[in-house]
């Protein structure tokens, strides 16, 4: 399902889903763009994406965190490994799982993920 919910995010180089399960209920999604309110390009005239450009996971947390819900214990499945700032936040949020497909290039906040003690299970697909 995360990836199905990737292909509605706007970005050209990468398009990320994020679910956040808890009691097999999904209770949060997020994929890879730009905040509210902005247009929905990511990248900009060279190809690289804007600096503003949220990660699928940051989309997720944040829109639970405005939910009634909470992430507490919950599962993070994401289509492409977290990146450092994520993992922080995943930290953050009480997150104890992540399942992911495909690795990012930089493996830095798998190794603070792992740091935490959270669950980090690799899907290939």
């Amino acid at each position: 399902m995360a990836q199905i919910w990737a292909k509605n995010s706007y970005c050209e180089r990468r398009q990320v889903g994020a679910l956040i399960v808890k009691g097999k209920m999904i209770i949060s999604d997020g994929y890879n763009g730009p905040p509210s309110g902005f247009e929905n390009v990511c990248e900009d005239e060279n190809k690289l994406t804007k600096p503003y450009v949220l990660h699928a996971e940051a989309n997720a947390i944040t829109k639970v965190a405005k939910s009634n819900n909470s992430s507490e214990s919950a599962t993070l499945y994401v289509t492409t490994s977290p990146c450092m700032e994520c993992s922080k936040l995943i930290i953050q949020s009480g997150i104890k799982r992540v399942v992911f497909c495909d690795k990012y290039h930089n493996e830095e906040g798998l190794n603070l993920l792992k740091r935490a003690n959270i669950e980090i299970t690799h899907v290939k697909l």
